[in-house]
């Protein structure tokens, strides 16, 4: 099995005695953000079954415990998308849904990128897009892009790299399920907080 489920006597602030379940996953999650020299990346999208929706992604997979998770990062984005890379720095750890799993998360920055043949697994049914960086940062700023670790990766490499968009993103339409629900602009009341964050980048 690749999880397990476990269950533990608590105690609350209140006093009370619950039981607390906890999800643990056999493998640590691994997620790439390829950039080459033109500042584009790579995506991959797939039918998510718990989500009932299609899902445009970080290349990422599992590396299992014991396994060098820099290993783990270059086979997973092989495997996702053919590129090949000769640089890898780690640019976050996260905890994926710390109130139900202690599952960590790594994401990594991958350059010195070559082309090749992806490897899918058979159990897998991928598209893989090559899209600006700002594009990416945008989809994930206006909903097109959801996975968690996907859209803290991507977000956290656009401060790393100082990605002066925040102002047309701040523009950008948000999307939900494939319909626009709103957009986001310079005129709400949280524009001068925006504003403030825009600065500091």
């Amino acid at each position: 099995p690749w999880f397990a489920i476990t269950t533990h006597d608590t105690i609350a602030p209140d006093g009370s005695r619950p039981l607390y379940g906890k999800i643990s996953f056999k493998n640590r999650a691994i997620a790439i953000i390829p950039l080459d020299e033109e500042q584009h990346t790579w995506l991959v999208g797939q039918w998510r079954f718990p989500l009932g929706e299609y899902s445009w992604e970080l290349p990422m997979g599992g590396a299992p415990r014991g396994e060098d998770l820099e290993a783990a990062a270059l086979r997973e984005l092989r495997e996702e998308t053919g590129v090949t890379a000769t640089s890898l720095r780690l640019i976050m750890k996260l905890h994926t849904s710390n109130s139900v799993t202690d599952e960590e998360g790594y994401v990594f920055l991958a350059e010195g990128l070559a082309p090749g043949a992806p490897e899918f697994d058979e159990t897998e049914q991928l598209a893989i897009r090559r899209l600006p960086f700002a594009e990416a940062v945008a989809m994930a700023m206006d909903g097109r892009i959801t996975d968690g670790i996907s859209v803290a990766g991507i977000l956290k490499l656009a401060r790393l790299t100082g990605l002066h968009s925040c102002r047309s993103l701040l523009a950008a339409p948000l999307v939900h399920s494939g319909e626009t629900i709103g957009v986001m602009l310079f005129g709400h009341p949280w524009a001068g907080v925006f504003g403030e964050a825009e600065a500091a980048l």
